[in-house]
Parts: C-alpha cells; structure tokens; sequence
C-alpha cells in the first residue's frame, strides 16, 4: 500500500513538474470560452494608452532574397527562388535588383537610424556565402557584406538578429538532394549554422534558425506557390516539415554545446500562425475545430520545440502518415528554443483556402493567440519577430491604412504584456523596404520605407507608416490625443436637458370610447360575453379630453421616469396637411401634438418642437408634393412656409423651441441622381427654412417669444494621416460640404462657403465633374442670412478622413473624400466610432467659424446591441457629456442644452433607445438621471442644489397623479364649510330670535 501510494506521489509531482516546463497540450483552447456577461467597455479590452517596459526591444526586419537584389553579382550562387521566379513569374529580372541592399547598403542604415530601433532582424544568405550550398572556402564578397552590416549596426547601437534560413536554399542542394525533403540537408544545414557561428557570433546575441518552417513545408512542398513549386503529397509535406524540426533542433545544441558558453548568446526559430475565431462562442464542437486549426499550424511546430518533443495528439490521430519521433528525438528536440519566436502576418493568411478554417472565422486579434501560446506552452518569453500587413503596389508614401494596422496590433501586445501578464520582450515590424513578396512578387508592398524598382538611385523614402512607428518607438507606447482630465463641475442652473424622438405618428381618434359614445350596452345578456346596444337610449358624454388619448399616457410614463427637463419630437407634415397645402387641415392630428405638449407640460417638460423630419427611407413628405418633384421643386419651400405657419399659430402659445427641418445635410441619400439634384434640394430646403423663421420672426415672436433654428448633422472629420498635410485639408473639405454647406449661408455670409465653391470650379476646370453649385440672389441672401436663434446640431461619431480624389457630378464624389475605420475605437453595431474628443472638437469649430453663438445639441446617441443591460450606451454618454462639459466649462461654448437621443427604438435594429419598443426601461435611463438631477459632474457639492426645479417637479407630478383624489378632497371640504355656515348661521339666527323673545318678555 505505501509502494502504491509512493507510486501515485511520484506520479503526480512528475506531471506537475512537466506541467511546469512545457504546459498542458490542450488548454489553450479556454482563450476562447469567454464571460458572456462580459462588459463590451471593459478598460482591458479597449485601446490602452499606456508605455511599454523600459528594457523592451524595438526592430525591424527584412528577408535576404526580398531585399538584396544582385543575384549573379560578386559569386553568388543560385537560389530556389532565383529560379522559381524566373519560371513562375514575367518580370524574372525584377527580382535580381529589388530593393539593391547588397550594394545600397547605406541607404538601409540611414533607413534604421531614421526610425530609432534597437534591432534589425535581417537573413543571411545561405548561397552568397556558399554557392553550392556546401560549407567550404567561403565567398569573400558576401562574407564582406554581412561582416560590413553586422559592424555598422553595432557601431549605430543597432542589435543584429540574424536569421539563417529565411526560404532561399541553394539551387544545388535542391537540384542534388531533393531539399528539404532529404535528411542529408540536416547536417549541410547544421555546417552552415556553425560557420556562421564562428564567423559572427562573437558580435550576434540573437539568432534565428528558419523563418516560419510551415510555409516552407506547405507553400514550397504542398501548394507550390512558393519555392521550389512541388506539388506534392500530403505524405511528403510533413515529412519536409519533419526535416526542418530536426535541423533546428540540431543546430540549437550545435550553438549551446560549441558557442553559447564564450558567446553568450540565445537561439530560436521563427513559428507563423493564422487566428481564429468560432461562429459560436458557446459551442463546443466549434471552439475544437478553432483548436485543431491552431495545433495543424502553430502546434505542429511549437509542440515539439516548446512543449513535449512530440506532434499534437489531435494531428497524429488524424494523419496516419505523419512522421513520428523516437523517445529519444523527443527528448533532443523539446525545449530547442530560448525564446518563442511568432510570426503574425499576411503570409499566415494567404491564401486563406489553403488554411485549417475548419468552417470557422479568420481574425487578425494578435492579443488573443500570444494568450494562446502562453497558455500552450507555459508563459514562454516572446519576440514578435515578424508583424506588419501591406498595401496595394500602387501606394506609394500614403500607407493609411498600414498606420491603423500597426497601430491595432501594437496596441495589443502592450494589452496583453499589460493586462494578461505575457512576457512579450521584443516587437518586429515588417519590413523596412519595399521589396520582393514571393508569390505576390511586386504587387504588394509591406515596406515601412518606400522604394521606386524602376530608378536608379532606389531612395528610401519613408512612408507615414516609418513616421508613425518612429513616434511610437520614442514615446515607447501611446500618449492620448486629448490629455484634458475629466472635470468636476456643471453646467448652469437652467441647461436643458433633454430626450429626442423622431416623428412621432398621431392617434387619428381617441381610444376611449367609453367617453364620447351616447349609446347604453348590456353586456353578456345571451351568455356569448358580447356587448349589446340597447336601441332607443342616449346618454350624456363629456367632452373630449387629452387623456382620451392611449399613446399620450404611455409616452408620458416614459418622460417621466426620464426625468428631463425638455422632450424634442417631430411632426408629420403628410399627416396634418395631406394634400400639401390648407384646403385639408387634420385638426384632429393637431389636437393630438397639441395635447402631448400640454400634457408634458403638466410634468414640467417643455417640447422642442421638430416641423420636418426626413430620413433616407421616409422623406415625408405629403404625397401631391411628393409628385410634383418634392424639394426639387421651390413650390415645396413655399408649401412649407404655410404649413409651419399653421403649426406655429395652433401650437406656438405653448412652445419655445422650435427646429424647422432636421438634418437638411442628410438628404443627397436622397437627391443622389446627380450632384446638381442633391444641390437643388438643398437650396430649396435653406430657403424653406429661412422663410418659416421670417414668418415666425414677423408674425408671432412678439407675442409667443420662442426661437427658431434648423438641426444640423455634425459629426466631427479627423485627418485619417496625421502625416499627410491633404488629409488635413481633406477633413476641412469635408466640414465645410457637410456642415459649412447650410450653416455658412444661415450664420455667416448668406451664401456657401467660399471653399465649397472654388473646389467645385476647380472640379470643373479639370474636366472632373460638372456639378453648377446655385447661387442665390441678393433678396435670397438677405432672406437666409441670420435665419436662426441658435445653432443645433446632431452628433453621433468622428470620421477619419481620406483624401480620395474621385470623377463624376455626384455629390459624394465632389467632395474628393473616403473614410477609414479605425479599428482601434471602440464602435457599435452599426459601426459608429465611439470618438468622444470629436464632439468637444465640433463645438469648438462651430464657436470659432460661426461666433459666440447659443448652441443645443439636439441629438445624441449610439446604438446599443443588449436590450437589458446597455454599458456601451451609459459610457458613451459619461464620455460625450464629459466632453460637452469641457467645451461649454473650458472653451466658454454657449451650449444651452443637450438631447440625448433617443427616447424609444425601432422594432428593427440599430438599437438606439432608452426604451425597447414596448417600452421596456434599460438601464442607461437611472444612468442619464443621474446625470440630470447631478446637472453634470459635480464635486462634493452642487451650485444648483437640489434645484427648485426638482421640488416644482415633484409637486406638479403629485398633482397630476392625484387629480381624482384631489378633487373629491375639494368636493368634500367645500361641502363641509357650506355644511359648517349653515349651521353656524341657524345658530346665529336662533340666538337672536331667543334674545328677542326675552326682551319682550321683559318690557
């Protein structure tokens, strides 16, 4: 019993200890089993401004074959991809210049000096130091070459890593051995690691064996898209993919048994992976399939280097034929690495038919495979040797889209060092030059330098991407755009707070028929549970009330608990005037709008009050309008004019805001058959506008003091590159066509921006568009200028913007913009970037274009996927409020109020309301209170206090709530003093009728 229970100990303490040195096959697959209820804002999943450790290393990398050029020059011998290239591909003789570091090799050091890395991981080639591929009297020339690198980095304080074999094996052992195929490959291989040991080792504290074994294995023996271009078996495949596990492991103890004693340096191999991603995060059999698909890539190299010596349990069920290792092999060949060496690139995407998908999806998450190999292969330190993505050949220095990418994957390595503990020592970008892509030869690029193939000189220019990772590598990390703290402080004491609502679709009739029908019924008299009209009998009804109205109750429940001070809602025009003009008032629809403003007004809410609210899927517009041309027409602008004249005369006594039009800006969605349509429309929607404001301005401001404006969409642009001086110029286009477009006329000149005009003319001029912007006439100007009490504006998001120079007279096009996603920001389903400093930013373009003006922000919001708990909708508003606060606290903004948008949502998704459609409250409305009854972000104390506001809120709110209650209270206590003075003066009278019959009996 105790030889049993001795057994069991030992037992266990083994499978701790192997536990310990090379992890537990299998667990990493938990990456990707996450909380459900995870918070879609938590701080670790979002882009982390933060620094790097002190000691971490910052390089660069290129391939020899990629890069060197001169292929026949100063004896060096033949590659397999000299060949393969000269088969495979047209251009052949491009490859044999490139990029020209062999004799430009200056020009590379300046490169590195530029960016300020601490490394340059470069590959010898194996065939300009030996030409046949065998170990003999080296050649002198290449020898020089990389002796010369080697010093001159050094001599810059630049570290080298040297890659041995990164893909361009010697045309001979090709031609004689079959490659990679034939073991005999091994030992050359191994007497080529040791020159190169004893030639450079004493300067090389870093090197690499192969770089990403796979693709050489898949691509060169399997797909033969890379060199040699064997299309092989499955069979001979992995049986090359065995050869290269061998040779490495061979000269790791090659270099800890000869070299590593005197030269104190660390040795491993470069493995590449793909990331996936399961359809279904709660599903078993999918998470297996992401598994297998990472062990069939990375474990089928890792495994046996970095865990037990042996191939992944899954793969060697699977495949019969694959290679097996003896005990001993397993034993020589774990633990042949001093650091885990990843590649994570486009060359472990593509082809993506050629990957182990398993029926699962592709991700570019770097932070989610290092949390994989941690788990794998028990914490291991971690170089990312190669990291990067590319650009069509085309691009030359304006890689935007490059600087969003390195700016994801850097970013999440720092998370994973930061907030998964991953011992991550090291960062590669890839590459520093324009050069060969193998299969994809020329028509790609993934420099960081821009290099022209055609010129003589091949300058190495940098590309935004040099400037973007240079800033990186001198910060260390990334510093946030706007270092404002968040303040502590409110806003005035009479802000508005407010809800916005789209069109809101009036009751044609009362829903409570109780009250208005004269007729008596007798209900279930035939036992069928109907009601039955007694004929001959009328009863006395009441007039009509606004609570008769069923929506108006339950649009008052939600105003309610949403405690704002102001509720925006729109009108329907087609509903009040049908046919356009006054022949057909709706009064009914009137006394509908006309009772949701009273009855709010009961809760202390006033209405801001919207007269026209078009969408790109309902222009609303009555229907004969809509058949003469809608807005085309300038009919329409005067039709408007009377309609908003209407509204202003029935429901102005109780309204003080009033927004004409909403998001004018918005309709060349509509007008989109040619720029001259979208520009047509518009003109007639500002002269629309500012008639309606002149009508009020005559007609009814003296007597009802309200103000009018139009609601602008305002979405801030950013240059996409902050490299480049046209996206600046770009992003300034794109405000002054979006925004400056309406406003410039409305609170500037009275006629469009100047800017607008001169790049259209421009257009012209070129033969690029034929878009005629209007032009307004003198009593047009005069009309429109100064046609509004405030500015209102819509914002949602910031655009990141491209200078994108584009033919044809559309509007999108005359702008000459694109935009980027910035797959670093936080966003929503609907792929709204959450960019709070944009919003501060807008507020402080509108003061300093348009002056010292009253601002509202009349809409608000993002679309919020979960119906029950909504975190992304409650930390977009702590943020964009945060934002407003500062404009309005430190930039002196005259921001009035704010209107969160909106108050219920679609039935159909995005997912922007505070209420679902049947009028579930989420969470983010006790989070909009908060901010509300705190009027901001106070300190310990309030400047408003529990404002008067509140308490006349709570009393008008008894009120309402209790009418009946408080009726019959008054009933009752009139009743009992009528009842009182009755008694009180029969008293009285009797007293004297008493005192009268006594002094007569006296007399």
């Amino acid at each position: 019993m105790c030889g049993q229970r001795l057994e069991k100990i030992v037992a266990f303490w083994t499978f701790v200890f192997v536990r310990m040195v090379t992890g537990l096959a299998g667990e990493g697959r938990s990456v990707w089993k996450k909380d459900p209820h995870f918070s879609p804002v938590s701080e670790t999943q979002m882009f982390l401004y933060d620094t790097f450790p002190k000691d971490f290393l910052w390089g660069v990398g290129t391939g020899a074959f990629q890069v060197e050029g001169s292929w026949r020059k100063d004896g060096k011998g033949s590659s397999i991809w000299d060949r393969f290239t000269r088969s495979e591909f047209r251009d052949a003789d491009s490859a044999g210049t490139s990029s020209d570091s062999y004799i430009l090799l200056d020009k590379d050091l300046s490169a590195l000096e530029f960016l300020g890395v601490t490394f340059y991981q470069f590959s010898i080639s194996w065939s300009r130091l030996f030409p046949t591929g065998v170990v003999a009297a080296p050649n002198e020339k290449g020898l020089q070459y990389y002796n010369t690198l080697i010093d001159s980095l050094l001599y810059r304080s630049i570290e080298p890593v040297v890659t041995l074999y990164h893909w361009d094996l010697p045309l001979m052992l090709q031609e004689k051995y079959g490659g990679w195929k034939n073991e005999s490959v091994i030992d050359i291989f191994n007497a080529y690691a040791t020159f190169c040991f004893q030639t450079f080792g004493d300067r090389v504290k870093y090197w690499i064996t192969i770089h990403n074994p796979y693709l050489v294995a898949w691509h060169g023996y399997g797909t033969g898209i890379h060199a040699p271009g064997e299309r092989g078996k499955m069979r001979t495949v992995y049986s090359v993919g065995h050869n290269l596990i061998k040779a490495h492991a061979k000269v790791w103890h090659t270099y800890k048994e000869h070299f590593e004693p005197d030269q104190k340096g660390m040795i491993s191999i470069v493995l590449g992976s793909h990331w996936i991603e399961p359809n279904k995060l709660e599903d078993e059999s999918d998470i297996s399939k992401c598994q297998k698909s990472m062990e069939r890539v990375l474990g089928w190299f890792a495994k046996p280097i970095h865990g037990d010596g042996d191939y992944p349990e899954e793969m060697k069920n699977e495949f019969l034929f694959l290679p097996h290792f003896t005990e001993d092999e397993k034993n020589y060949i774990k633990g042949t690495a001093d650091f885990f060496a990843f590649s994570f690139g486009p060359s472990n995407f593509k082809p993506p038919n050629t990957l182990p998908k398993m029926g699962q999806n592709l991700s570019l998450n770097l932070r989610e495979v290092l949390n994989w190999i941690k788990l794998e292969y028990d914490s291991p330190r971690i170089l990312i040797a190669e990291n990067g993505w590319f650009t069509d050949s085309h691009v030359k220095t304006d890689d935007t889209t490059a600087i969003y990418m390195m700016k994801n994957f850097i970013n999440k390595v720092l998370q994973a060092i930061k907030y998964d503990n991953i011992d991550v020592f090291g960062y590669t970008a890839w590459s520093l030059l324009d050069g060969f892509e193998w299969q994809h030869a020329y028509n790609i690029r993934r420099g960081l330098f821009y290099v022209d193939f055609k010129s003589k000189r091949k300058e190495r220019i940098p590309k935004s991407s040099a400037l973007y990772y240079k800033q990186i590598i001198q910060e260390n990390g990334f510093f946030p755009k706007d270092s404002t703290p968040n303040l502590q402080a409110q806003f005035s004491c009479d802000f508005s707070w407010g809800i916005t609502e789209s069109v809101l679709k009036a009751e044609l009739a009362a829903s409570s028929p109780q009250f208005c029908d004269s007729s008596l019924y007798l209900w279930n008299v035939t036992g069928d549970g109907l009601l039955h009209k007694v004929e001959g009998v009328k009863l006395k009804t009441r007039p009509a009330q606004c609570t008769d109205f069923v929506s108006i109750k339950k649009q008052l429940d939600l105003l309610e608990k949403m405690k704002v001070t102001h509720y925006r809602f729109a009108l329907d025009w087609s509903l009040i005037l049908p046919n356009g003009d006054l022949s057909v008032v709706n009064r009914q629809v009137l006394r509908y709008y006309r009772c949701v403003i009273s009855e709010a007004l009961k809760l202390n809410i006033q209405s801001m009050v919207t007269l026209y609210y078009p969408t790109h899927t309902y222009l609303g517009l009555p229907g004969p309008l809509l058949q003469t041309g809608g807005w085309l027409n300038q009919s329409t602008a005067y039709a408007f004019q009377e309609y908003a004249a209407l509204c202003f005369r029935e429901l102005g006594d109780l309204v003080k805001l009033w927004i004409t039009i909403n998001e004018p800006n918005q309709l060349s969605n509509v007008y989109n058959r040619s720029s001259n349509d979208t520009y047509r429309a518009a003109h007639n929607l500002l002269i629309a506008h500012a008639m309606a404001w002149r009508i009020y301005d005559e007609r009814y401001r003296s007597s009802q003091y309200g103000k009018v404006s139009l609601s602008l969409h305002s979405d801030w642009a950013e240059p996409a590159n902050p490299f480049f001086e046209s996206h600046s110029k770009a992003a300034n286009r794109f405000l002054q066509f979006e925004i400056g477009w309406f406003a410039n006329p409305i609170f500037k000149t009275g006629d469009y921006p100047a800017a607008m005009r001169e790049y259209i003319t421009f257009k012209n001029r070129k033969g690029l568009s034929y878009t005629l912007l209007p032009s307004f006439t003198s009593e047009e100007k005069q009309l429109v200028k100064g046609a509004a009490d405030f500015y209102a504006l819509n914002h949602f998001t910031t655009r990141f913007v491209i200078d994108e120079p584009q033919n044809g007279s559309q509007y999108e096009f005359d702008c000459d913009i694109q935009f980027l996603q910035d797959i670093t920001c936080l966003s929503s389903p609907s792929r709204l970037a959450v960019v709070p400093w944009g919003m501060r930013k807008v507020l402080g373009w509108i003061k300093k274009t348009y002056g010292d003006i009253d601002i509202y922000i009349t809409a608000n919001g993002i679309d919020d996927p979960s119906l029950d708990n909504d975190e992304l909708r409650n930390y977009y508003l702590g943020k964009y409020i945060q934002e407003v606060l500062k404009a309005y606290y430190i930039d002196k903004v005259k921001i009035k109020g704010y209107y969160a948008f909106k108050l219920t949502e679609e039935k159909s998704k995005p997912r922007f309301g505070f209420f679902t459609s049947d009028s579930k409250e989420k969470p983010s409305v006790r989070f909009y209170n908060s901010l509300i009854s705190n009027n901001g972000f106070p300190a310990d104390y309030s400047v408003c206090g529990p404002s008067s506001h509140e308490k006349q809120c709570s009393f008008c709110l008894f009120i309402s709530q209790k009418k009946p209650l408080i009726f019959f209270a008054c009933c009752l206590f009139s009743t009992l003093s009528l009842l009182l003075a009755i008694i009180f003066f029969h008293k009285r009278k009797r007293r004297k009728h008493f005192k009268a019959k006594s002094i007569k009996c006296i007399c």
